[in-house]
């Protein structure tokens, strides 16, 4: 006697519905995890990149009394003749730059920090038109009015910052790069990630924000005036 064994063709398409839903699902419970492993790795790849910023900007006020400024670009132009001491600019991009004019480090790379308008550097450090174009530095810059800090004071105080939103002139973070996180190199050389406040400020010192003068401030009392120099990103 012969028998027929009906073959199954396939999945209905309830079953397929079925399936679908349950990727979705497991997508939307694992897509989190994800962002915060990227923005974990982001702000790692930050802090690192602080830490060399850091040593650059040490070696450069131990040679010329003070961190980058428009006195110190005519300095660095006069003793190293490097095509990239031209020039200066209202963003952290030009006053960087003077590193790299002084031979202080020999990549951009330094300067990366992954915040909104960045973009990895190619190391075209020939021109200064190419080296640190616009969107190669994440990092904003402190200065003491129009003027570069010395490392003479407090340790503490903070040198470059990220991420700063956009065109912030008075210290307003961006929550969303690094899980509301900021990073700060000091002067010291040390680098902190401070949790960014539901105001998008943060604390260096108690009730204190990143431009708070006066007493109790990181700046200490000499310190009148505090500039944010951001990145130049278009």
């Amino acid at each position: 006697m012969k028998t027929n064994h009906r073959m199954r063709g396939g999945f209905t398409l309830v079953e397929l519905l079925v399936v679908i839903v349950i990727i979705a699902a497991l997508a939307g419970l694992a897509a989190p995890q994800v962002i915060r492993q990227r923005k974990a790795a982001d702000k790692v790849e930050a802090v690192s990149n602080a830490r060399q910023l850091g040593l650059a900007m040490l070696e450069f006020e131990n040679e010329y009394g003070s961190y980058p400024d428009s006195d110190t670009l005519d300095e660095v132009s006069e003793n190293t003749e490097s095509p990239l001491a031209t020039g200066g600019g209202n963003d952290s991009n030009s006053f960087f730059r003077q590193l790299l004019a002084a031979g202080f480090c020999q990549s951009e790379k330094i300067f990366y920090a992954k915040i909104p308008g960045t973009k990895k550097p190619d190391d075209d450090i020939s021109t200064a038109s190419t080296a640190l174009e616009a969107g190669e530095v994440g990092f904003a810059y402190m200065m003491e009015g129009d003027k570069g800090f010395s490392a003479a004071g407090n340790p503490a105080r903070p040198l470059a910052v990220t991420p700063l939103v956009e065109e912030s002139t008075d210290g307003t973070f961006d929550i969303d790069p690094f899980d509301r996180k900021a990073i700060i190199l000091r002067m010291d050389n040390s680098v902190s990630t401070l949790n960014i406040k539901a105001d998008k400020k943060i604390n260096l010192t108690p009730g204190k924000g990143l431009k708070d003068t006066g007493e109790g401030a990181v700046w200490g009392d000499s310190v009148t005036s505090v500039t944010i120099v951001g990145p130049k990103l278009k």
